[in-house]
């Protein structure tokens, strides 16, 4: 078998690019670099991460063409709620870096073409069950050594919204994951802060940095993609959704 046929493959043509474009990044821009080499290096991150976002594009089908739009101008909405407007985190450099929104895209769309890949499926409970193996004993970690009570609620919250959600779960988990490293590498390099307490306001909410389970928002940045698409293209979706049915009553 070809080795990008394997699972390892088809893991590392997706999350394992995901991954390397993270880790650059973040580095490029982060504060030891900052001090050491180069002190405004934060513009070829930008440059970076437009490339990359503009690579996907070009590369997708018309529908990803939307849902990677859709989800960066999500992204900036989002940035600006809640960076700027609520507090949630702060930049290394007090703004918001350009790479930002376009990189919340390229997350959502590698972590997708992942979940879409032939090996991914059919281990889809083996990854779901890692993904738990994960998640639950470094969730309460973080809760009883760190305190991080913002990040446990929000993990919750997603375990909740996947009852809901079954077919999507093995996704929604993978994107945890992710986002959890994004987190890490992002805050070890001192890119960006969360405060101790929740958006920096609620007593009853203290927060490690980073909080663990902040992929919650990814979440919505999701479900704001779709609900958009869906609204776009009523005649396609009712189609698909209609093809779902007759392949349901086949099997």
């Amino acid at each position: 078998m070809e080795f990008s046929k394997t699972l390892t493959g088809q893991v590392l043509q997706t999350l394992g690019w995901l991954l390397l474009i993270i880790i650059t990044g973040l580095f490029i821009d982060s504060k030891f670099v900052a001090e050491n080499i180069y002190s405004n290096a934060q513009w070829l991150n930008n440059i970076i991460v437009s490339f990359v976002f503009v690579y996907l594009y070009i590369k997708a089908n018309p529908r990803t063409k939307q849902q990677l739009f859709f989800a960066l101008i999500i992204g900036i909405i989002g940035e600006y709620i809640f960076s700027v407007g609520l507090g949630m985190y702060t930049y290394r450099l007090q703004n918001i870096p350009h790479y930002v929104p376009p990189g919340h895209a390229i997350v959502f769309v590698l972590v997708y073409y992942f979940s879409r890949k032939p090996q991914v499926k059919l281990n889809r409970k083996r990854i779901e069950q890692f993904c738990l193996l994960l998640i639950i004993p470094t969730s309460i970690y973080f809760l009883l050594l760190k305190n991080d009570v913002f990040g446990f609620i929000c993990t919750l919250l997603i375990f909740y919204f996947l009852r809901k959600h079954p077919k999507e779960r093995m996704f929604y988990l993978v994107m945890y994951c992710v986002v959890a490293i994004v987190e890490f590498v992002g805050t070890g390099l001192e890119c960006w802060k969360w405060p101790e307490l929740a958006f920096n306001k609620f007593s009853f909410l203290p927060s490690a940095n980073p909080p663990l389970g902040i992929s919650l928002f990814y979440f919505g940045l999701d479900r704001g993609t779709l609900s958009i698409y869906k609204r776009k293209n009523k005649t396609v979706w009712n189609r698909f959704k209609s093809i779902q049915k007759t392949q349901k009553r086949i099997s």
